[in-house]
Order: C-alpha cells, then sequence, then structure tokens
C-alpha cells in the first residue's frame, strides 16, 4: 500500500527515513539498471561517429509527422462485464434412457439404475427445480455422421426393435464390453442430441451451464467401432456441433472417468481447436483399455500437437489430494493459457475407493464417476465433495460456459452423491468443506512431472521446473547443485554455499499390457463383483461421508458494507494524497452502477470496541490515536512526523474504529450463517498498522483485528489470511508470525528489499517462527510491471496447493488493489478481471466463507472495477475472459520458484519442483487407430506445410485459413512445425526487390592469389518505407541508413573522415578494401542496445581491384532475388550467415589465411547449392553459372556485396547506411548454455506479451523476449536476470549487455545452428573453422 524505496524495517521510525512513499521515485528496477550500467566493460564502446549519425537522425525523426496511435481502454473488459449476470442451469435428461439395459445379464454394471438414482439424489437435495429444463431430442443422422462412419450407423440402426437376444448377444460379442438392447439406437441418438441441445442451450447464452444426465455414455466410442458401453461419442459430437455451428473455436475437454476416453482423443488428436484432457487409471497399460495412446508421451499429432493431455494414474487408492494436484499443477495453468470458449465435462465417477481389480473386457466410458469413492471398477479413494471442487475450478473459464456431460460411474450411491454435487457446484452453491488433505503420492508426482515434461516445449506455463543434462551430468545422487539464477549444475560441490540442490525426475514410458485383441468378446460375467460384507463395510462408510458432508448454505450470497462517515479521514493539507475518502465512494457508487447493491445483503456499519482493539493494538497505540481527535492540525502534523507515511485528521480514529467494527460485522454475519461471503468497503487500510504504532497509510490493523477476532471470539482454529495488496502487510505478518492458527499469504513488490516497506521481513526466507513456522508465506516480486500471468501462476503453484492442505475454516482477503494496471504506486498491471478470477479460486475454500477488505489502490477508477469484479465473482456472475497466451515472466518464475524451495519442507503439496531432463527421453508415439484430419477435405485445394525434420503432410488451404482467421490462439508455440501463409500487411506491401533480396554465398569466387582483409562490420540498413515497419514506431529515422567500415574506434574516425570528402567509386573502394564480411539489418540500432535489429552476414568474395567504376548517377536500387525460404514473415530482410573466424590481429601476424577460408567456405556453399533438392546450377551461354557475378542488378542473377554497395553507393554518402564492429570474443562466453534438447522456435511468442514480430532469445536460460522496439521485454530479462548475451530469431547475431557490443564467436554457433534449422529447416554452414 505504500511507495517504493523505503529502507528501514516496519516499525522503526528514525527521521532519517520517515518520508512518504510518493516521494521516492526511483524504482528498483531502474536502481539497478543504473547500477549496472555503472559497471559496465570498457572493452566495447558504440563509436563517436555512430553516436553522432543517430543523434542527427532523431532530429531529423522529430520533425517528421508522427502517426496516430490507438491506445487500448484498459477498462473495457471490465465494462463489458456489467452485463454478464449469471443465468439459470440448464438440466437435460429422458426418462425413456432406463430401457437401454442387458437382457441377458441383469447384473450387468451399466444399468438403468445409474441414470436413475442420479435423478432420485438430485431430487431429494431439490436440484431440479432450480434448474431450467431442456428439452431432449434425437440426433439426426447427419449429425452422427460428423464423427461416426455409415457403416457404423447402420449395423446399430439395424437393431431397432429387434427382440432376438441371441443375434443380439453375438452382434455385441463383435465389440468390448458392448451389449445391444432393441431401444439401444433411439436412447443413443437421444444421448447424442441431448449433449448436443445442451450445448446450443449454452453458446446461444439461453443458460450460463448445465448438465445432461444421460446414457448410454459415449466417450469409448470410436469412428468405426462401438466399445466400452458407448455407442455413439456424446461429447465428441456435441463438440464438433459447437466448432461447426456454434461459433466456437476453442474448446477443453476435461475428461475424469477413471478408465481414458481413447475415442475422443483419437477424434480431436490432430486439431488444435481442441484440447483433450484426460485423467484415468493406466497402470502401464495393464487397465483398461490396455492402450499405449493412453500414456502422457502422446500429446497429439499434426497442427494439433501439445493439445492432447493424458494423466495416467499408475497406483490404486488415488485421493482427493492426488486428483486436486493434476488440476493445479497441470490443468489450471494450461487452461488459463489456452483460453477455451466452452468447457466440456466429461463426467465419469468411477475413480472409487474399494473397488476390485477391473479385467481388461470391461469399458468405462469418458465421464463417468467411476473414480469416485466405493466404484468398483476403479478402486479410487475421490471423495463426491472433491468433484464439485474440480468443477468449481474451471467455472470461470469460458465466461461461466461450462456443460457436463455424464459418463461412468458403478457404485450406485457414490455416482448419485457425486453427480448431484457437481449439479449443485453448477447452480453456484458453495463447494462443501473439504478436510485437510494428505500428502499427494509419489506416483501422482511422477506422472505429474511426466506430462509436464512431455508438454513444456508447447506451452509456457510449463517453465517452472530446472532441468539437467544427462550426458554431462552424473544420475547419481538423485540431488544437483542449482544455482542461485535457478541453473542446474551437477559439477559444482553440494557444499557451495551459493547452491541448492534439488531432485531430479527421468520419465520413463512403461508399457505392460497389451493390445491384442480376441475373436470374440465376453458378453455376460466380465466384470469384478463385490462381496456382501465389503458392500456392507463400504456402505456404512459413503453413509458417514455424506451425513458429515453439510451441504447447507446461507440465505445471502453476499453482504456488503459501507459507511460514508469513513471518508472525514482525509489529508487537509494535501487533498492530492493518494489515500482520498473518493477510494471508498467510487467503489461504492461502481456497485451500484452495476446493480450489486441491491443483490448483497447490506449491512449497518458500527464502530470496534476497546476490547476488539486490545485483541491486537497496545493500549498505548490505542489512546494515542484517541488522542487526536481533539488535536490541531499543527500538533497532528507534528505528530505524525513520528510515523512512516502516516497522515492525521481529528476524525481519523472514529473513521479508523469505523472500518475495523464494519470489518467484524460482516465476520458476524458470514460466520452466524447469515451470508455466505462478504465485501467490506472501508478505509483507512490496516495492514501495515504494528501492535504498537500506526505505518504506511494504516492506523489500526483492520483485517488482523479480524482474524483475532474469528479465533478468539468464533473459536475458529484455522483462518487464511491472503494479501494481495503491492505492498507486504508487515503489520499482519508480525502478529501471526508465530500463531499457527492463522496462515498468513502475502503477494507484494519487494524489489530486492528497495520497495516499501523495504524489511527483509518481506522476503520468502522469512517463514515464521515456532509454532508458526510454515504458516508465513511471502511471495515477493522483485521487479515492477507484473501481470495478470504473475499472480495466476503463483495461485497455482503456491496459493492453491497451501491453502487446500491447510483447509482453512474462514478466508480472509487483505483486497489492496494497487498492484492494479494504471495504479500511481504499485506500477504493475494486474487488471480488474484478474482480481475476479483469484477471488473465485479462494471462494472454492472454507465452504465459500470469504470476505474481502478493502485495503491499498491509489488509482480511483481501477480499484472501483476491480473490487466490483470481486464482488460479482463472488455472487457467482460468469467473468469476462482472460488474455490468450498469459505466460509469467522470468522474474515471476524465479520467485515462485524459491518460494517453493523454501516451503516444501512445510506443504506436502509443493512436491512438484524437481528437475527434469534437457534431452528428449521419449519414444515416439503415434496412434494404432489413425483419425483423420479435422473439417471437410473434399474438392478443396491444398498445399504442403513443413513440418518437423524432412517429412511434410498436406493439410487443406480453406481449413488453415479457417483457423488462421478464427483461433486467435495458435499456441502451442504457434503450432510449431507449421509455416502458414503470412497474413501480416508487411508481405502485401513488400516492395519486389526487397522480397527477392538475395546476396549469394557463392557468387564471385575468390581468386587464390587475391588477400582478404580481415576486418568484419555490420551494415545497418533500414526499410525504405513505413509500411516495412513493425507495429511499434522506431526511434530514429526509418529512412536513412549510413555506413562506416572500420577495424577500431580510430580507424572509423579515420574512415568515415575520409568518406566525405572523396568522389562516389573511391568512397566504395574505401569501404570495400577494409571488408571480409557484413552483416546487414533491418531496423534500427541504438547506442545502448540493439534489440531491434535485424542482421545478417555474408562474405565479400571479390577484392578491390575488381570493384566497378560507378558513377553517383548511375546508381539505382537494385533488383535482387532469393529462395523464398530464406525470407522470414516477420522480418523484411534475411539473408544466412557466414562469417570467418578470425581476426585483424592474426592475419597481420600471418597466422590466419584468410584466402584458404574463402577457398574452403566457397567450396562448402557450392556443394551444398549442388546437393539441394531443386537447385538449378547449369553453365550458362557464357560458361559461367546461374548465380555467379554479371552485371550490377541483372534480373536473374544475384547480386555480390561489392555489386549491392556499388548500386547503393548514394546512400554511404548522404549518411544512411552506418557500421559497427562484432567482437571475436567477450569474457561473458562462459554463460552460453546448451540449446533444450526441443530445440528452439523462430515462431515463439515473447513470454510476457506474445509478441513475434522481432524476438531474441536468451542465451542462458533460452526464453524468449521481444526487442526493444516492440516492448522491450529482452532488456528488461537482462536486468532482472543479469544474463549477458542474446541471440536474434532475424537475423542470427548476438549481442552481450555487459560489453555492449555484437559479439561472433564459435560459442554461439549450437544456438544459431538451431535458430537456423528453425527457420530454413536445414543445419547453418559451420564458418568457424576446424
Amino acid at each position: 500500500m505504500v511507495a517504493n524505496g523505503c529502507s528501514e524495517r516496519p516499525g522503526e521510525s528514525t527521521k532519517a527515513n520517515k518520508g512518504s512513499k510518493r516521494d521516492e521515485t526511483v524504482s528498483g528496477a531502474a536502481m539497478r539498471r543504473t547500477t549496472k550500467k555503472a559497471g559496465l566493460s570498457s572493452e566495447a564502446r558504440p563509436s563517436a561517429v555512430i553516436i553522432a549519425a543517430k543523434k542527427n537522425a532523431r532530429l531529423r525523426q522529430t520533425n517528421k509527422k508522427q502517426l496516430d496511435v490507438v491506445v487500448r481502454d484498459i477498462y473495457q473488459t471490465a465494462r463489458e462485464a456489467k452485463d454478464m449476470i449469471r443465468k439459470e442451469t440448464g438440466i437435460i435428461y429422458d426418462p425413456h434412457m432406463v430401457k437401454h439395459q442387458c437382457l441377458w445379464d441383469p447384473n450387468y454394471p451399466e444399468c438403468p439404475d445409474r441414470f436413475s438414482k442420479v435423478l432420485e439424489r438430485c431430487e431429494a437435495l431439490g436440484l431440479l427445480s432450480r434448474c431450467t429444463k431442456i428439452n431432449p431430442r434425437e440426433a439426426t443422422e447427419a449429425e452422427i455422421l460428423t464423427k461416426h462412419s455409415p457403416q457404423l450407423l447402420e449395423i446399430l440402426k439395424a437393431t431397432e426393435g429387434v427382440h432376438d437376444e441371441d443375434y443380439l448377444e453375438k452382434l455385441s460379442s463383435n465389440y468390448d464390453s458392448i451389449y445391444v438392447h432393441p431401444d439401444t439406437y433411439q436412447q443413443s441418438l437421444i444421448a447424442v442430441g441431448s449433449a448436443i441441445e445442451l450445448v446450443n442451450a449454452v453458446c446461444g447464452k439461453k443458460i450460463q451451464n448445465g448438465m445432461a444426465i444421460i446414457r448410454p455414455p459415449g466417450h469409448h466410442a470410436m469412428k468405426n467401432e462401438f466399445c466400452g458401453y458407448c455407442f455413439f461419442n456424446n461429447v465428441a459430437l456435441a463438440a464438433n456441433h459447437a466448432l461447426e455451428q456454434g461459433g466456437i473455436s476453442r474448446i477443453l475437454i476435461v475428461d475424469w472417468d477413471v478408465h481414458h476416453g481413447q475415442a475422443t482423443q483419437q477424434m480431436f488428436y490432430e486439431d488444435p481447436r481442441v484440447v483433450y484432457f484426460s485423467i484415468h487409471r493406466y497402470e502401464h497399460g495393464t487397465f483398461w483399455p490396455n492402450l499405449c495412446e493412453s500414456d502422457y508421451h502422446y500429446v497429439g499429432e499434426g497442427r494439433g500437437k501439445g493439445y492432447n493431455f493424458n494423466i495416467p494414474l499408475n497406483q490404486t487408492k488415488m485421493s482427493d489430494a492426488d486428483y486436486l494436484a493434476v488440476f493445479q499443477q497441470v490443468l489450471l495453468p494450461m487452461a488459463v493459457e489456452f483460453q477455451p470458449e466452452l468447457v466440456l465435462i466429461s463426467a465419469g465417477y468411477d475413480a472409487a475407493i474399494g473397488c476390485p481389480e477391473f479385467g481388461p473386457d470391461l469399458v468405462i466410458v469418458s465421464a463417468g464417476y467411476d473414480s469416485a469413492l466405493g466404484d468398483e471398477k476403479g478402486e479410487m479413494e475421490v471423495t463426491p465433495t472433491c468433484y464439485a471442487h474440480m468443477l468449481s475450478s474451471l467455472l470461470q473459464l469460458a465466461n461461466g460456459k461450462v456443460v457436463v456431460v455424464l459418463e461412468g460411474g458403478y457404485c450406485l450411491k457414490s455416482l448419485a452423491e457425486g453427480a448431484a454435487l457437481t449439479l449443485r457446484c453448477l447452480l453456484g452453491d458453495p463447494c462443501p468443506y473439504l478436510p485437510k488433505l494428505p500428502p499427494p503420492c509419489d506416483s501422482i508426482q511422477d506422472t505429474i512431472l511426466n506430462v509436464i515434461y512431455a508438454h513444456r516445449e508447447y506451452w509456457q506455463c510449463f517453465q517452472f521446473q530446472d532441468t539437467y543434462n544427462l550426458k554431462s551430468e552424473p544420475q547419481d545422487p538423485v540431488l544437483c547443485s542449482v544455482k542461485s539464477d535457478g541453473t542446474v549444475d551437477a559439477d559444482e560441490t553440494k557444499d557451495d554455499e551459493e547452491l541448492d540442490t534439488v531432485a531430479r525426475h527421468l520419465p520413463v514410458v512403461k508399457y505392460l499390457g497389451s493390445e491384442e485383441k480376441p475373436e470374440s468378446y465376453l458378453t455376460r460375467d466380465c466384470y469384478p463383483i463385490q462381496d456382501k460384507e465389503f458392500q456392507k463395510e463400504l456402505d456404512a462408510r459413503l453413509n458417514i461421508l455424506i451425513t458429515n458432508t453439510k451441504l447447507t448454505f446461507a440465505p445471502n450470497k453476499v453482504c456488503l458494507v459501507y459507511d460514508e462517515r469513513m471518508m472525514k479521514h482525509k489529508n487537509a493539507p494535501e487533498p492530492s494524497h493518494p489515500e482520498k475518502p473518493e477510494r471508498i465512494s467510487t467503489i461504492y457508487f461502481r456497485h451500484e452502477e452495476y446493480g450489486l447493491l441491491e443483490r448483497c445483503h447490506r449491512l449497518k456499519a458500527r464502530s470496534v470496541t476497546q476490547e476488539e482493539l486490545l485483541l491486537l493494538h497496545s493500549k498505548q497505540h490505542i489512546d494515542q490515536i484517541v488522542g487526536t481527535k481533539n488535536m490541531k492540525f499543527r500538533d497532528l502534523h507534528k505528530m505524525q512526523e513520528n510515523f512512516r507515511s502516516v497522515y492525521l485528521h481529528p476524525d481519523t480514529y472514529d473513521s479508523a474504529c469505523l472500518a475495523a467494527g464494519s470489518l467484524l460485522q460482516v465476520v458476524d454475519s458470514v460466520l452466524n450463517g447469515e451470508s455466505q461471503s462478504g465485501i467490506a468497503i472501508v478505509r483507512p487500510p490496516g495492514h501495515h498498522a504494528e501492535e504498537d504504532e500506526p505505518c504506511g497509510f494504516c492506523v489500526f490493523n483492520t483485517v488482523s483485528i479480524a482474524a483475532k477476532y474469528a479465533v478468539e471470539v468464533h473459536r475458529l482454529k484455522r483462518v487464511l489470511l491472503v494479501d494481495w495488496d503491492v505492498h507486504h502487510g508487515n503489520g499482519s505478518q508480525h502478529t501471526f508470525e508465530s500463531d499457527p492458527r492463522v496462515l498468513y499469504l502475502s503477494l507484494h513488490r519487494y524489489d530486492n528489499g528497495s520497495f516499501f516497506p523495504g524489511s527483509p521481513d518481506a522476503n520468502y526466507t522469512v517463514v515464521g517462527s515456532g509454532a508458526g513456522a510454515g504458516f508465513n508465506v511471502n511471495i515477493p516480486w522483485n521487479k515492477h510491471g507484473m501481470t495478470d500471468a504473475d499472480y495466476i501462476a503463483a495461485f497455482h503453484r503456491i496459493v492453491l496447493p497451501i491453502c487446500y492442505e491447510f483447509a482453512p475454516e474462514l478466508v480472509l482477503i487483505s483486497a489492496g488493489f494497487d498492484a492494479a494496471v494504471g495504479d500511481p504506486l504499485g506500477g504493475c498491471k494486474v487488471t480488474p478481471e484478474a482480481y475476479g478470477h483469484l477471488t473465485h479460486w479462494l471462494s472454492a475454500l472454507a465452504n465459500g466463507r470469504v470476505i474481502l477488505s478493502l485495503e491499498g489502490g491509489y488509482n480511483v477508477t481501477s480499484i472501483s472495477y476491480a473490487m466490483t469484479l470481486c464482488t460479482k465473482a463472488l455472487l457467482g456472475d460468469p467473468l469476462p475472459m482472460l488474455q490468450p497466451r498469459l505466460a509469467p515472466c522470468p522474474s515471476a518464475v524465479t520467485t515462485i520458484k524459491n518460494v517453493i524451495r523454501v516451503h516444501s519442507k512445510y506443504w506436502s503439496n509443493l512436491k512438484f519442483d524437481l528437475a527434469l531432463p534437457k534431452e528428449n527421453v521419449l519414444p515416439d508415439a503415434e496412434l494404432s487407430q489413425k483419425t483423420e484430419p479435422f473439417g471437410n477435405t473434399n474438392d478443396m485445394e491444398s498445399f504442403k506445410i513443413k513440418g518437423e525434420g524432412n517429412d511434410s503432410s498436406y493439410v487443406n488451404a480453406n481449413v488453415i485459413t479457417e483457423i488462421s482467421n478464427n483461433v486467435p490462439f495458435q499456441s502451442p508455440t504457434e503450432l510449431k512445425g507449421s509455416y502458414m501463409l503470412p497474413a501480416s500487411p508487411t508481405n502485401e506491401v513488400m516492395p519486389n526487390s526487397m522480397a527477392k533480396l538475395n546476396l549469394d554465398e557463392s557468387s564471385s569466387p575468390v581468386k587464390s592469389d587475391e588477400v582478404l582483409h580481415s576486418s568484419q562490420c555490420l551494415v545497418s540498413m533500414k526499410e525504405q518505407t513505413k509500411s516495412l515497419e513493425s507495429p511499434m514506431e522506431l526511434s530514429e529515422d526509418s529512412s536513412n541508413f549510413m555506413v562506416s567500415s572500420v577495424s577500431s574506434l580510430e580507424g572509423e574516425n579515420q574512415v568515415w573522415s575520409q568518406i566525405s570528402s572523396t568522389s562516389a567509386s573511391e568512397s566504395l573502394e574505401m569501404i570495400t578494401d577494409n571488408v571480409s564480411s557484413f552483416e546487414f539489418t533491418t531496423k534500427a540500432e541504438n547506442e545502448d542496445n540493439p534489440l531491434g535489429s535485424s542482421l545478417v552476414s555474408l562474405p565479400v568474395q571479390e577484392s578491390k581491384a575488381n570493384i566497378p567504376k560507378v558513377s553517383e548517377t548511375d546508381i539505382n536500387f537494385p533488383t535482387l532475388y532469393s529462395n523464398p525460404r530464406n525470407i522470414d514473415a516477420n522480418s523484411n530482410l534475411q539473408i544466412r550467415t557466414n562469417t570467418f573466424k578470425t581476426s585483424p590481429k592474426l592475419v597481420a601476424e600471418g597466422q590466419v589465411n584468410l584466402t584458404s577460408q574463402a577457398d574452403e567456405l566457397i567450396r562448402k556453399t557450392a556443394d551444398r547449392e549442388e546437393n539441394r533438392p531443386g537447385s538449378s546450377r547449369e553453365p550458362d551461354a557464357g560458361g559461367s553459372s546461374v548465380g555467379g557475378s554479371g552485371a550490377s542488378g541483372s534480373p536473374g542473377q544475384p547480386q555480390n556485396l561489392v555489386d549491392y554497395l556499388s548500386d547503393n553507393l548514394q546512400l554511404l554518402l548522404t549518411g544512411q547506411m552506418h557500421a559497427v564492429i562484432p567482437l571475436p570474443s567477450c569474457p561473458h562466453l562462459d554463460a552460453v548454455r546448451e540449446v533444450p534438447a526441443r530445440g528452439l522456435d523462430v515462431q515463439s511468442p515473447c513470454m510476457e506479451c506474445g509478441s513475434v514480430i522481432e524476438n531474441w532469445v536468451c542465451l542462458v536460460c533460452y526464453t524468449v523476449h521481444c526487442g526493444r522496439y516492440i516492448n522491450g521485454h529482452m532488456i528488461e530479462h537482462g536486468i532482472e536476470t543479469t544474463h549477458p548475451l542474446t541471440l536474434s530469431f532475424s537475423d542470427l547475431s548476438v549481442w552481450c549487455y555487459v560489453c555492449e557490443a555484437y559479439v561472433d564467436n564459435e560459442a554461439f554457433y549450437q544456438a544459431k545452428n538451431a535458430v537456423h534449422r528453425s527457420k530454413f529447416g536445414e543445419d547453418m554452414p559451420y564458418a568457424y573453422g576446424d
């Protein structure tokens, strides 16, 4: 809540440092940047002539008319949420579905009672009458045929009305775990039609969400085969309908049935519009359906690669803790990044406790409840309550558009209870209280890490685990060293003080099953049977569980307290002080504008009593504040100087008492059962106030008093206090640091101790003391600009796992909104809608007893929208979707990993921080039953899409265009391996001369008796038209560029002065005389940092003796050509790189023969060109090969460098080109680490903003960030991490931050080659010698 920069600890009030946070303007990042520059290496500096030239360019730029800038309304999404009010929940079922049954085996598990018992329990709880009834219908044959074959449809259709049991049983024996009834066909059509109708109602906004209680189930039904009680795939057909006719472009299917829905997986395996996520029992293939493709390394194929998630459970007795760990560590992070527009739940309830082993002859459907407690087929221990919690975490995705479709579940009592609590959750009732969870088992730890390993190259959210090298690092012991920057180095000793240790995980694929199919399948007595004694014990256990699950809820969903008397506290001498009265009035009126006041239970404010204040504060402190009531302003001003960032007013005491007392009113209303949750719009804030003094705008510690009140008065055993104010709540932490009854969890800016309150107590290493050790969790951000992605990642990785293990009875939120976008003090970028999502995730805890109390936040517009959306979340309104591709910044990742490593000793749910191999250790994964690509491919033109390796596949052009236009989220990693026709305006307006530019590597071979000079220089070329710019304007003149060629700063000045006074031909001769290779760039450079430039190097293969004599009047811009594969869609000029490994000193000393190096390079290049498929190098009539030297600018022939410079000499003379010299080495080469095993993808978006226009990759941690002319995130990354070296995706140039120079060294070859492979599909020529 208070400003950055203060350095003393909370509670200290020395006169040397008691100014307000607002007076301190230097952020921690700026301080580090200043310190960084002060210690930069002096080995390489920009030349004075370049600095002068760029200064002139900037002056010219200021005289140009600036383009209009469209500023996005940061509150537009929050404004649109005004009309997003919760609609009804839909229910669809058909009583005739009981007709489908096994005629020859009355004990068959998939029986009519599964359907009727679910309806009975829902009716008993009064749920059906609260739902909107959707009328069922039969699916049309056309709808069935979108995912099933005509032959399969006709086979089942022919059984309609057939009563020959022998015939039906014989037909059923052809399929695995199937029985056919005369009414099966009709009921299967109704099941599909019902699922489609429910999806239509949700997508059409007639209802908010809904549940389809239907049978037969569907997720095992394949295109050409009935399987596992399933005939038609209800969920897959409904999903396809939403994609094709519902206006939906991204769907998340969550299948929590205990059996893998292999058919749903197959139907969307190559479709990037659908993420299929299945949690199923597997036991290395020994559990039905016994398929290899059910394992974790089956991640999708083609354009669907990365969109298929299998979570294989390899042991029985999995509990609530194991399932919730999967959600928190894998599903939720991925879902937030994917941002689906519709969520479909294949709700099987067959993951039950006490179930006997399930034989391979039985199949269970996808959305079943056979993982539920007591299911004889699942043998898991998931409680009915857990299903509500799993569903709740997904309810605010996709604007609340969630559809649950019943699949399996065969313990009738567990099935009925689980399905009923699912429907109850859809209706908006609070999740039942979930007891403290046991630790996740070791097997689920392995599975989760395996899944993260298999998917980390496709999703940005899976970058938290460290990596290790299997080849270079020993596999024993299990622990390896982890440096402070998060990188793993097994060669370091474990005794090094700067190193921690982290366990390593090695993913293993193990298949113990068999995919052999019998000639026929059993049709009776093919299922496990529980003995009566076991059933009796199980029934008693379930009865106790059901009885102890309280399903009551308060009559008022949300209570709210506000009193304008709290506005009397104000800073009279300084009305503009950020902690001003309008903070609460604006929030109140925003609630009124959104119609929320009439939907909340209004409470009357009251003052806190002296006794209640004494629960926390000393009598001396209370008396001191009481004394301010009768003081004059002059005395008040003198008194407030003794405190840190506090102002006083004669009404301060009354306002502070009202704030604390009003919050206690909310606590009473919630804990007495009058209200389910609460909102306290109060001020002054409180979380900085210590026991014995005010601090940081805070007088009494309002929320801490409430926590004490809940523990001491209401006798609660566990209270959770979440503090998301941007400033650390030092007062709250000190109050409870030794009290295990209150878990204090704070997310705040820390900036390595330089952000207010500036105390080391705010760091992640401070965990509490005594009995309270582990109950103080600090998540300290060390930079400004933290976003939704950073806070959400912290919630998924830390907050939710710890909170579920703690199992609070009440959740109090110190709801400061000064991390919100636009806040003048916080400097962060959290959106109002993100605060709503955070509130929703917390609302599943403590039976929904969640209370928000206003703390900081000083942009009144931001805080009014943010708190309003939090209230809407508690009311159950749908929340706006977040931006797709959300990914935490590297600084946030580091913080989260540090917190996990410290607190994993206290919280068993934080057990997933193990290092993963850099190498690919997984076998190839191919489906046993290949499926066709999505979409209709008949009579459509196809084009070739380049994939990984040398293989190519043909994908329909119309389908790709459709996906490109309708699916804004194209990732994982922008559909890696695919090159789609770019829709960028860049290619539409690019001049032919630029689009065809190629300076051929093999042009004009060097004669053996010619000596090449060794100095290297960079030639910077800017676009000739504004249309070639990136969306971000360059800071320099984008139409001018200049050239110089030198080997030292002194030489550069000499050459430049000579060029300016010589003729055109002499100038060209002077330039080329000093050049052995040029690197061309398409973006402006800057003396501080070159990010944004595109550099490409090529050899000069002619000596100055061959330079043509050209006059200034003869110069024309060249017409050049290139292989299109060398032109990047996001760059205006791309030429492959070749440079010599040499230095002027070595050449002068005779140690390097440049002529032989050039000859070797030319020979290798020629060989490569001759061997390239489709190359044409036949001699022409004149005896020279195509691609050889020729007339300058001749159509059809490429130019060498000399010809190119000749044609552009006018640009050289007018100062429209400039050059710099790359260093052959630098002191920081040791920082370069091995390229990740997955390689590098030039289409990877910036981790912060998602841009793919001008990106760089860090050569230390291999994260991708945008250049300075986009949003400058690579610069921020370099400052935050001190990683020195970064590689451009555009041109393969390397920049060193410490040296402030380009560097070209063979140490970069591996990384450059990885980028080259990604761009051009082949290795980069090695030009660094032997």
